[in-house]
């Protein structure tokens, strides 16, 4: 299985707990993720993140309707935790979230490890593209939310 890799990261400028607060509400994840995938959360909050928790979530992606279920499989508050995609439409979806603070700020990194159905062409000409649209999406909406705080 050929398996691919995505990095971003971003700096906010606020204190690491809250940080750390805002991402460890799963419920949190469809404020930041594209309209266009038109995401719901469906495991009713509140969400215990511990390593273990399933989550549950509906979506859209090229207009079909998707089942998506993440496991937490690291859970190290405040620094860090990783989801892993249980079912849904990749062969392997391993996202770790990391938070260090640092003098300017927390840089929150994400690092994605994906593989997906069909060949290494369906991965760059399809997936790269959308999964670098979700995250810029994300880091606005990052931008917005915790420069209003």
């Amino acid at each position: 299985m050929k398996t691919f890799l995505f990095k971003t990261q971003q700096t906010l400028e606020q204190p690491l707990t809250e940080v750390f607060e805002f991402f460890s509400n799963a419920h949190n994840l469809a404020v930041i993720t594209p309209p266009w995938l038109h995401l719901e959360v469906i495991t009713p909050a509140p969400i215990e993140m511990v390593v273990g928790t399933l989550i549950d979530y509906r979506l859209k992606l090229r207009g079909i309707p998707i089942r998506w279920q993440s496991e937490i499989t690291e859970w190290n508050p405040p620094y860090a935790f990783v989801d892993v995609q249980r079912r849904g439409p990749y062969r392997l979806w391993r996202h770790t979230h990391t938070f260090d603070e640092t003098v300017e700020g927390v840089v929150v990194g994400d690092t994605v490890e994906y593989a997906v159905w069909g060949n290494e062409f369906i991965g760059r000409l399809f997936v790269r593209p959308d999964i670098e649209k979700i995250f810029a999406y994300r880091s606005e909406q990052l931008d917005e939310i915790f420069h209003r705080i």
